[in-house]
């Protein structure tokens, strides 16, 4: 995945706790959970919304 190793992850990972320091990190994993739980409702909801118009347009064609 995007060619990342372990060595890189580790070098990434102490590179954001000497940025942050210890006492941000889990604040940081806690908003980062929130965004990627949001990102996933919303692409959620837009394929739904998909899928309805998809349906409907066939009812549509066959009326």
């Amino acid at each position: 995945m995007f060619g990342i190793g372990m060595p890189e992850l580790i070098i990434i990972l102490v590179i954001i706790l000497i940025i942050f320091g210890a006492g941000k990190l889990p604040e940081i994993g806690a908003g980062m959970g929130k965004a990627i739980r949001n990102f996933k409702s919303a692409t959620d909801i837009e394929r739904k919304e998909e899928e309805k118009q998809k349906i409907e347009g066939g009812e549509k064609k066959e009326a």
